[in-house]
């Protein structure tokens, strides 16, 4: 009997599943892949590194839970609905400034069991790696660059003049002389040239620090 076959085609499996798996820890947004008991099949790297004190999801060994009761109910129907009925919703979970929204995707097309995407809502425009070579791209001087992550996480002007010590004017000569270099009509245009910018993510992976949720068949 010939067994190469078989051998051949779990290790082709075994290494799309590998190669999956890099993929979700090359993005620049938290990815968590469930099944339908809510056991986590895949948390990339954003993921790990987000869901930490403060954030209003958490892991428990390999189950994803809720820190606010009340958010348990909705998200464990929202899973229900996308792993039966196939349905796709945004979720907000949380309060204050630590609620976030997630996107709540059923992956149950020409599968034998399906499976839920959890899809977390980004903490800020663009990476840090990503800011910094838009920076490097643009020959933006440090205190230009500090600026312009300053500016790509929501902080106003005033306030980047206050966390660096500066006068308000001298943030908005860097600011214009950022425009300048990257020929961005005004700070919504820079906002957005940040915005569609590729994920770049370090390749420091934090081991020892987070523990890795391998990816697994459903």
């Amino acid at each position: 009997m010939n067994l190469s076959g078989p051998i051949e085609r779990r290790q082709a499996e075994s290494l799309s599943r590998h190669w999956m798996s890099l993929v979700l820890d090359e993005l620049d947004f938290g990815v968590l892949l469930l099944n339908h008991a809510g056991r986590v099949l895949h948390c990339n790297l954003l993921a790990r590194r987000e869901l930490g004190a403060g954030h209003p999801l958490e892991l428990s060994g390999n189950q994803l839970r809720c820190r606010r009761p009340e958010d348990a109910a909705p998200l464990a129907e929202a899973m229900r609905s996308a792993e039966a009925q196939g349905r796709r919703c945004l979720l907000r979970v949380g309060e204050g400034d630590a609620a976030i929204n997630v996107v709540v995707v059923p992956l149950n097309r020409d599968v034998s069991k399906a499976a839920v995407l959890l899809i977390l809502e980004r903490r800020e425009l663009c990476g840090e790696l990503a800011a910094q070579w838009f920076a490097l791209q643009h020959g933006l001087t440090p205190s230009e660059t500090a600026v312009l992550k300053a500016l790509s996480a929501g902080v106003r002007p005033n306030f980047v003049a206050e966390q660096q010590g500066v006068a308000i004017s001298t943030v908005r000569t860097q600011i214009q002389s950022i425009r300048a270099k990257s020929g961005a009509d005004s700070i919504a245009e820079l906002l957005h040239q940040l915005a569609k910018l590729p994920p770049l993510v370090s390749t420091l992976r934090m081991e020892g620090v987070v523990n890795k949720v391998a990816l697994t068949p459903p």
